[in-house]
């Protein structure tokens, strides 16, 4: 059990209240509509004190954990595939590969249940949202009291705003009510404007922001969001506001975007300023290896977490079972799915001595021997989250690892900083370009000079390029990437050129002409080294002593026509074949709108105000 888990603290203790808190939202096989709300008096007892309204803001973060939310779909389902990752490997189907492939069905249950868990959270912080500022304590209390509500209050907005903002860049135009339900509400949600919730969330994020402490006043883990969690989310938020959204199968920005680059780049500005608060862990490794072992981030890089616990669908995370390297029944560090794999082209996206390549991708397999095998390109996995990094380690089938899910780091603060203050200004600042040199130096160990080459910010066209492509190398499954892309209007142009990109590493041409068809390794002390570099030639014979896997050689024609929609016929040299579309964003075609999840149907038939999104 982590020494400074919060939840695994609270999550027996606040079980009954998410019978009342919950505003009868406790099961995710619900419909977001069907609602039970809280009694009067059983309301007004649970914020009579502290203790109680401390309980029913608990209740209010529990639905960021478990399956249905950061646990797995949201993490995991939801951001791939993209030119970073893809997700469950395999030809569309009416789960998570349709959600993959770009080709989502309304009666999705992995679609419905999501929704249904995000409302509940909404409700949840709305009852508290409600109710905290209307207690006597809120002003007349104690200041121990009154302190400890204020930061109540803050916490529910933001927990607000957060959920609020995965449905928004999932959904697009969805339902938005900022009032617990009442007793005799008749529900007729239409489609809410996405920019105007927006607004509203990052108006209620400057009040939460004055209300809760600095990490260091908190004395607290990094589960309970503080300062500096809730100016990272309005920044965030503020770029989303700002930048590209899906509406009617057209991409389009707001007028007055430049307004919300400013809010960001103040909101960053001023979380960089408290550097004795949070900073860059000086080792990407160090960072990755203590998410995996539940040790305590001592830099305070993750500004904000979810916390999870219990080893249940409810309140854990299959984080390093459901992605990671595939373990196949090792008796030392168990097993796992391994169902998340990297896109080829991602692993030499990264330079041979960016340290970052070998934490965020795994390109080996553990077999019931315990000792790594090495696996051919097609098939690395992503290497953040990694059951065999367990500490200490756990053996068996249990799918549930406790792995928190960091939802915004420090890193994120510098880049989301260089990017906005590039949007403003005419010409590319010193304050910009210096943040994201902070983060690549980082990633090349503190080598600044390596990290320096070929990094082009001479204009803002060049810093924002840069700016792109270090979020891709620094974010890689953080469930990022694809969010990212939507904002910045790329995601079709990324995924056209990752396609004709992996067709290039197919054929050996530039500049993928030294990626070597065959890779060779040995196993030393049950890790696997490889003999060779992945940016030479194979040699003409395998080097004695070593195990040879098709590392190139897996990037064939059947893998590239694979990367067209299902059914379609596919010339690759002087073959034709018909794809059967299992390949990265196989089903993505531009134009159809399938950027944005369908509205589930069980709410549909609920709800008839409400519109489905264009393209379903």
């Amino acid at each position: 059990m982590k020494a400074f888990s919060l939840f695994s603290r609270y999550r027996a203790a606040t079980a009954a209240l998410l019978l009342v808190a919950g505003a009868g939202l406790v099961s995710s096989c619900k419909d977001y509509l069907d609602v039970e709300p809280t009694a009067l008096t059983t309301t007004a007892a649970q914020f009579s004190t502290v203790s109680g309204a401390t309980s029913a803001v608990l209740g209010a973060y529990d639905p960021l954990s478990g399956d249905n939310t950061y646990g797995t779909r949201l993490s995991m389902y939801y951001p791939y595939d993209t030119d970073e990752l893809i997700g469950s490997s395999g030809t569309f189907d009416t789960g998570r590969r349709g959600i993959a492939r770009y080709k989502a069905f309304s009666s999705n249950t992995e679609i419905i249940n999501p929704w249904n868990n995000l409302y509940q959270g909404v409700e949840r912080a709305n009852i508290c949202i409600a109710n905290i500022p209307t207690m006597a304590l809120y002003t007349t209390g104690s200041s121990a009291d009154t302190a400890a509500l204020h930061r109540l209050y803050g916490e529910s907005l933001a927990l607000r705003a957060q959920y609020y903002y995965e449905l928004i860049r999932n959904w697009g135009d969805v339902p938005a009510q900022f009032t617990p339900t009442a007793p005799e509400q008749n529900f007729r949600l239409p489609n809410s404007d996405r920019n105007q919730t927006l607004t509203k969330l990052i108006a209620d994020l400057l009040i939460a922001e004055k209300l809760v402490p600095w990490r260091s006043q908190a004395g607290l883990g990094n589960e309970r969001i503080t300062k500096a969690g809730v100016k990272a989310l309005r920044a965030r938020l503020a770029l989303q506001r700002g930048g590209y959204a899906l509406k009617d199968r057209t991409m389009t920005r707001a007028s007055d975007y430049l307004d919300y680059y400013a809010i960001a780049r103040q909101e960053c500005a001023d979380i960089m300023a408290r550097r004795t608060e949070h900073t860059l862990n000086p080792s990407f490794t160090d960072l990755w290896r203590g998410v995996n072992e539940q040790r305590r981030d001592v830099a305070n890089e993750i500004l904000f977490e979810v916390g999870m616990a219990g080893s249940s669908a409810t309140g854990d995370s299959k984080l390093g079972y459901y992605n990671g390297p595939r373990l196949n029944a090792s008796t030392v560090y168990g097993s796992t799915q391994g169902a998340v794999t990297v896109v080829p082209t991602y692993f030499y996206a990264f330079d041979s001595l960016d340290v970052r390549r070998d934490v965020t991708i795994a390109p080996y397999q553990i077999p019931a021997n315990n000792n790594q095998a090495g696996v051919a390109l097609n098939t690395i996995y992503d290497g953040k989250f990694r059951r065999d990094w367990h500490n200490p380690p756990l053996p068996g089938t249990n799918n549930y690892l406790g792995y928190n899910w960091p939802i915004i780091r420090f890193a994120d603060v510098l880049l989301m900083f260089a990017e906005a203050d590039n949007e403003i200004t005419s010409a590319p600042s010193a304050a910009a370009v210096n943040a994201l040199k902070e983060v690549r130096t980082r990633g090349f160990g503190g080598n600044a000079t390596r990290a320096a080459l070929g990094l082009n910010t001479a204009t803002k066209a060049d810093l924002f390029n840069a700016i792109v492509n270090e979020r891709l190398l620094e974010f890689g499954s953080e469930g990022i990437r694809k969010y990212d892309l939507l904002r910045w209007n790329l995601l079709e142009t990324k995924i056209t050129q990752t396609k004709a990109a992996l067709n290039l590493l197919r054929t050996n041409a530039a500049p993928y002409q030294n990626v070597p068809q065959y890779q060779f390794y040995r196993v030393v002390n049950g890790q696997v080294q490889w003999a060779r570099s992945f940016y030479r030639p194979s040699p003409a014979a395998t080097p004695a002593g070593t195990t040879r896997v098709n590392w190139r050689q897996s990037i064939d024609a059947a893998y590239v026509s694979n990367l067209q929609p299902s059914g379609t016929s596919v010339t690759i040299g002087t073959t034709t074949t018909i794809s059967a579309g299992n390949g990265m964003a196989a089903e993505y075609i531009p134009g159809q709108g399938k950027e944005l999840l369908p509205i589930p149907q069980t709410t549909l038939d609920t709800d008839p105000a409400l519109k489905q999104n264009s393209g379903y």
